[in-house]
């Protein structure tokens, strides 16, 4: 398995204007990583820029400091009125994506219920957005691009959930991204969940959790709930409860050789923190390939 660093992990640096982008790649190069995965917001993208332009420019400096990028992660929704909306934006970055030879696009399937339903449920929303995906899925093969979604947005964010929504896509094109930090926002034993979907996995993300019974009192700030009301914060990776190195064994052990990309979203400070993380990142594949 080979290392990453997602652009995400710097975010709160990059929107501080403490660093921009370029100088992030030069970070991730000096770690030691294989690839830097792109996910990059419109309010970083520079004036007079469009979010293709700027795709194409920070490959091409990635490029030229050897840094592989094997994933465009982006934000979407395709359930809901502006469905078809997103649908035609992300066609449009599977053309960038292309052209720069990125191989694989990740995006959010949904964040939230419409509020009109008679009846919210995520499987009226697996039939609402399956038919957007398997387009995208059949418009990203012409490209030589796959398609992923992941464990994000509350939702579809359980291991059952994602795996129903993979058999209703139905398409050789659509994978699925596994996080293995964020199964904890569904209340899900990570291990168990990752276990689940490992025939259907494309790519991984490597984040850890600082998990706390529901029923202690508030930990206060950087603290949030899961959708059963337990405490969770994102900190460095392996210092946290997620069992980490156990979950990267068995991915390992099923065969996955692809990308380990890191994505911190702790309050500790980036630059120290994802060192940190990468360290014990890079131990913990060491030691699965001994």
């Amino acid at each position: 398995m080979k290392t990453c660093i997602s652009l995400y992990s710097y975010w709160k640096l990059v929107k501080e204007n403490k660093m921009n982008h370029y100088e992030v790649m030069d970070e991730i190069s000096r770690l030691g990583c294989d690839a830097v995965e792109f996910q990059i917001f419109d309010a970083s993208v520079p004036e007079g820029k469009t979010m293709a332009d700027y795709i194409r420019d920070l490959h091409a400096y990635a490029v030229k400091l050897g840094l592989d990028v094997p994933m465009l992660t982006m934000q979407a929704n395709l359930y809901g009125p502006k469905a078809e909306e997103d649908f035609n934006r992300l066609c449009g970055l599977l053309d960038v994506a292309s052209e720069c030879g990125i191989r694989f696009l990740r995006f959010d399937v949904t964040y939230s219920f419409l509020g009109t339903e008679p009846c919210p449920s995520y499987k009226a929303i697996i039939q609402s957005v399956a038919p957007h995906i398997r387009r995208l899925a059949d418009y990203a093969e012409e490209k030589g691009v796959t398609i992923c979604s992941e464990n994000h947005g509350r939702i579809l964010q359980d291991s059952y959930r994602m795996e129903e929504l993979f058999f209703a896509v139905n398409h050789r094109n659509y994978k699925l991204l596994c996080d293995i930090g964020n199964f904890g926002g569904a209340d899900e034993n990570s291990a168990v969940a990752v276990s689940k979907l490992l025939p259907h996995i494309c790519f991984v993300h490597a984040k850890d959790s600082i998990l706390r019974d529901g029923m202690m009192y508030d930990p206060g700030r950087g603290f949030g709930r899961s959708r059963g009301g337990e405490y969770r914060r994102a900190t460095i990776f392996g210092h946290g409860n997620v069992p980490t190195y156990q979950i990267l064994r068995a991915i390992g052990t099923s065969g996955y050789d692809g990308y380990v990309s890191l994505e911190f979203e702790g309050i500790e400070e980036p630059k120290m923190a994802v060192e940190i993380s990468m360290e014990n990142l890079q131990r913990m594949l060491a030691d699965i390939g001994k």
